[in-house]
Formats: structure tokens, C-alpha cells, sequence
């Protein structure tokens, strides 16, 4: 079969190795064996087109493939899959300066998205640690979220038209940028979020805005989790958040540990907020000073700093940032978990107590998008640990953690998608009713079930 689809696309780059099956088979997530068949990478919409009918007459399976850093098992490949890897579809098309709308292909980084608006005087604001990796088609498939989404939401509030093929070979040109279109059910927004299980998003139509002003950022020493909720609260009386973060000393000390980042000031705390906000003025800014005194003599901040430049404010940002990066040599067990925002003080002090009595023996790593109600809790693999006895053992306690999630009607997975990591726990945030709908939802799109096999749920 690898031969025949050579001779079939003979213009495209297709990858049969071994070493190169099992790098594009496979996300961030390292706890699934990948095993496509090839990897097939178009270079327009015609391609996967013809891609898609030729796996459908071949009884072939497509997972579609960005910047592969997913951390759910999205676009891993196991069971002899063709992997379409879209970084050949790498252009912006048009840009209407006008409506403010940048067209592009699906495999356009993030970061050149972003350097494309700053090049324009406007801004394109989703942003994320793997902004330099990841890919728009990728970011609209699980509606990626990051630092940003306190003030400007999700993917989703930024996508105004898709080009998408179906599993059944057909293209769907959907919204064609409109701001009002009122005209039925918006497939785009099926799509948005849907992790390449009801079509391959080829091209997207993306709403710039305008550029922010400038901005301030700061890092508060915490005593408490329940100290987090009350320093936003009074940051947000007052001032225009961009972000408002938070990490664990761990997360903290193994970034120093492994990066040239110096603490953003002397005192170990328990917890740290990093907050964005707008500083534009001299009103504004007495008004930060204002809220963090505030923080410091009411006692919910130990200690804090505040970004004098540009340069200051990105190296606080590091110490966020990096954590992902820093902790991937752990192999860690992801949660990512949300509630509203008012209930997060609760949640986390019942998910505290939860993995402190479960996981004594690991090291447990919290940081997250607080401001949003979405925390990531990361539980790092010892270094005697087998990967598969390390992943038994989450996957026993993950159904105490997401009974908590239940029981606060929140979310299994705030950001990264369901993919394979999470489909066995998708039941505690979704209802049989709305699982059974989507499965009909699914079968509209892919009748022949060969688009992202075995993701979400199983057919």
C-alpha cells in the first residue's frame, strides 16, 4: 500500500521510514505507541481531497497532523493510519485590511500568524508556550486557549470562515468571514474543537484586532490557594486584565533549575500569581501599585515584583513559560482541568487533599490559566517507574480527580482536547445524551468512520 500511494501521489513528499513514522505519528503525548502507515504531506486542498477519497476506496484510516504538540493523543497515529502532516500548507493567501480578516492555510505556525498582524499594526492575540511550533489548523481542531484567554477568549472567538474536507472527500466552505450570519446551525463552530474528527481544516479565515497597549506584568508571592481568587478579585476592580497565571514552587524551582532564571525576588513562596494588565498612563499605573499594596497588607501576597521594561516583563513571563518545557523530561500525567471561576478555590483545595493522600510518593507540579478557572495539574514519573506502572496508577486515581470535576460541573479538559489520553473520561463532563449526539454528529460528517479513528470516543 505504501508503493501504490506513491504512484498515486507521485508530486507529494510521503515519508515510509521508520524513524519518520514514528515522529510524525505521534503528539506531545508520549504514552502511545505510534504506528501509521505513511506520512503524507499536501500542498492544497485538491490534494487532501484526493487524499481522502483514496483512503475511503483503500479502507484506510487519516489522522490529520499539525504541529503535533497536542498533549491528549490527538494526532497520534497506532493502527497503520495515513498521517496528512499539513506543514506544507504553510501560506497566508490574502489579508483585507479592511475587515481586518488574514486567510490562511492550516499549516501556518501560530508565531507567524502573530508577526504577520504585528507586521500590519494589529494583533492577533491566541498565544501559548508553543506558539513557535504549533499550528493555526491544529490550534481551531481543539480550540486551543493559553495565556490570553481572560481577555480575549478561546480559537473560537477568532475563526469567521473554514475550509474544511469532510470524511466523505467533500469540501465545506463554511461562514466566509461574516460577522453576522444567521442563517441555521454554524458548522464552523462543529469544527472549531472538533480534533480532526469531522473534517481536515485546509484553510482558515482569522480576525485580527487592534494591538494592546502597553502593559505591566507582575509576580505575587502566595501564601495559600485560597489567597489566588481574592488578589484577582481585587486586581480586576480596578484594571484591564490581559492574564492572570499561577505556578507552584516546584514548577518554579524546576525552571530555575534547568534555565538561566533568576527568581523574580528573594522570598520562596507557597504559590505565585503572574498578572497582565494594561499600564498606558500614570492613572493606571498608580492604580497597579495600588492593588498590589493592597495584596501585601492584607496579607494574600507575601511579597512581589513589577516589569520596569520590556525585557523585565518577558523574563517574568519565563518563569511561567517554561514550565512545560522544563517538566517534559518527567514524562508527566497531565489534568487539565476547569471549573468557573468562582468555584476554583474549593476545587483545589479538594483536589489538593485528593492527590496529597494518592500520590505521596510523586512530585506534583500545579500551574494554569487561574484567571480563566482552567489549572493544570501535572504529576511527574519517577525515574524508577516504568512508564506503563506510572500510567496505571494515574489512570486509577484520574476517576477520584474527575469526580471532583463532576460534582463542580466543570471540565475533564479545559484546553487540550479528549484525543485518546482523556476519551475514557469524557462520561464526567458530558452526559449519554449529548455523547450520543455527537456520535450522530460524527457519522454525518464521516460516514465511513476514517477520519482521526478511536479519538473522543469510539464509534
Amino acid at each position: 500500500m505504501q508503493s501504490q500511494l506513491k504512484d498515486v501521489f507521485p508530486h507529494l513528499r510521503i515519508e515510509t521510514d521508520a524513524s519518520e513514522r514514528q515522529r510524525f505519528g505521534q503528539d506531545w503525548t508520549r504514552f502511545y505507541q505510534p504506528n501509521p502507515l505513511a506520512i503524507v504531506f499536501p500542498k492544497t486542498i485538491d490534494d487532501v481531497q484526493r487524499l481522502v477519497r483514496f483512503a475511503i476506496q483503500n479502507h484506510l484510516s487519516i489522522v490529520p497532523s499539525g504541529g503535533r504538540t497536542g498533549l491528549s493523543g490527538g494526532a497520534v497515529a497506532t493502527n497503520g493510519e495515513i498521517v496528512l502532516a499539513m506543514d506544507a500548507m504553510n501560506a497566508i493567501l490574502s489579508f483585507d485590511s479592511v475587515d481586518r480578516i488574514v486567510n490562511v492555510q492550516a499549516g501556518v505556525l501560530t508565531e507567524t500568524i502573530q508577526t504577520y498582524a504585528e507586521q500590519h499594526g494589529l494583533f492577533y492575540p491566541v498565544d501559548f508556550a508553543s506558539a513557535g511550533s504549533s499550528q493555526i489548523g491544529g490550534n481551531i481542531a481543539t480550540n486551543a486557549g493559553g495565556i490570553n484567554v481572560i481577555r480575549y477568549g478561546m480559537t473560537r472567538e477568532w475563526v469567521v470562515g473554514l475550509k474544511v474536507v469532510t470524511g466523505t472527500g467533500e469540501i465545506l466552505e463554511l461562514n466566509h468571514g461574516l460577522t453576522k450570519n444567521n442563517t441555521g446551525y454554524d458548522l464552523r463552530h462543529l469544527l472549531i474543537g472538533s480534533e480532526g474528527t469531522l473534517g481536515i481544516i485546509c484553510e482558515a479565515s482569522l480576525r485580527l484586532t487592534t494591538r494592546p497597549k502597553t502593559s505591566a506584568v507582575l509576580v505575587l508571592g502566595i501564601p495559600e490557594l485560597n489567597a489566588l481568587m481574592k488578589v484577582l478579585a481585587r486586581f480586576q476592580e480596578t484594571l484591564t486584565l490581559s492574564a492572570f497565571e499561577f505556578f507552584s514552587e516546584l514548577a518554579l524551582s524546576e525552571v530555575i533549575e534547568h534555565h538561566s532564571i533568576k527568581r523574580p525576588f528573594s522570598e520562596v513562596t507557597p504559590y505565585y500569581a503572574l498578572i497582565e494588565c494594561e499600564n498606558s498612563s500614570a492613572e493606571a499605573e498608580q492604580e497597579i501599585l495600588s492593588a498590589f499594596e493592597d495584596c501585601l497588607e492584607g496579607h494574600l501576597a507575601l511579597d512581589g515584583c513589577m516589569s520596569q521594561s520590556r525585557a523585565q516583563a518577558e523574563s517574568l513571563w519565563q518563569c511561567r513559560e517554561l514550565i512545560s518545557e522544563t517538566i517534559s523530561r518527567y514524562l508527566p500525567y497531565k489534568n487539565d482541568i476547569s471549573v468557573k471561576v468562582s468555584q476554583v478555590p474549593l476545587f483545589l483545595a479538594d483536589v489538593d487533599a485528593l492527590i496529597t493522600a494518592e500520590y505521596p510518593e510523586f512530585k506534583i507540579v500545579w500551574f494554569g490559566h487561574i484567571g480563566d478557572g482552567n489549572v493544570h495539574l501535572n504529576i511527574l514519573k519517577p525515574e524508577d517507574w516504568s512508564i506503563d506502572a506510572f500510567k496505571s496508577k494515574c489512570d486509577q486515581v484520574s476517576p477520584r480527580i474527575f469526580e471532583l470535576v463532576s460534582k463542580y460541573q466543570g471540565s475533564v479538559s479545559a484546553e487540550h482536547g479528549i484525543g485518546l489520553l482523556k476519551k475514557a473520561f469524557l462520561q464526567y463532563s458530558r452526559s449519554p445524551l449529548e455523547i450520543d449526539i455527537m456520535r450522530s454528529i460524527r457519522h454525518a460528517f464521516d460516514p465511513h468512520g476514517i477520519l482521526n479513528p478511536g479519538k473522543i470516543f469510539d464509534r
